[in-house]
């Protein structure tokens, strides 16, 4: 049986930055009521009360609250060293055995070189590789006969080391990306392994990427 605030929780998850705001207490909760109250309606098919509306929309957001303040923050405010490196091109291949064979050539080669910054991540269909511009020649040369889907270059990376309970903290992910979005930061790719993540930008957003992550500590 659908109850208020079972439709007015559902209503909500399914809109990410509404659901960041409620919990921030950043939203009129009698405005948002009024919004809502039409759909519901629809949804529960009889008149729901404006005022029943906002007593679980209070009873929502202080449990958002909780979530927030005492699982994702702790963890924020753990973040470990924050690396940033710069004049990265991306490569994207469709996947055939050929790339395998040639990215393996390739790591062989820039194995024993200083400071290069090289990852690749394999989806079902596409693999990406991504390397310091100072070896792009090299790349370039192992690729020679091999058709990309699309390079971009002019990107910058920002590593972040996380704690080791931020595998039991569901959302933390969630929190960082909303945050970046708000700020318009476009995130070309992102790479991650249990205990830290890299996120690809553009080198004239990687500034403001940096602090948007740094200033997370200090929520």
């Amino acid at each position: 049986m659908k109850t208020i605030s079972s439709v007015v929780e559902n209503y909500i998850k399914n809109k990410p930055f509404l659901l960041n705001g409620l919990s921030l207490g950043i939203v009129n909760l009698t405005s948002l009521a009024r919004v809502m109250q039409p759909e519901l309606e629809q949804e529960m098919d009889k008149e729901v009360k404006q005022g029943a509306i906002v007593m679980a929309l209070k009873r929502l957001s202080e449990e958002l609250e909780f979530k927030l303040n005492h699982k994702v923050e702790r963890v924020l405010k753990n973040l470990g060293e924050i690396t940033v490196r710069s004049s990265l091109v991306d490569y994207n291949f469709t996947i055939n055995p050929r790339v395998l064979s040639r990215q393996a050539e390739f790591i062989s080669e820039i194995s024993n070189l200083p400071d290069v910054f090289y990852t690749s991540s394999r989806g079902v269909n596409e693999t990406n590789i991504i390397v310091s511009d100072s070896v792009s020649h090299i790349m370039d040369k192992h690729f020679a006969d091999e058709k990309w889907l699309q390079k971009v270059d002019k990107l910058a990376s920002v590593t972040v080391k996380l704690p080791k309970d931020n595998v039991g903290v569901p959302g933390l992910f969630y929190y960082v990306f909303q945050r970046l979005a708000w700020e318009g930061i476009n995130i070309c790719e992102v790479i991650s392994t249990n205990f830290e993540f890299t996120i690809i930008v553009s080198e004239e957003q990687v500034d403001l990427a940096f602090k948007v992550i740094k200033d997370l500590k200090n929520i």
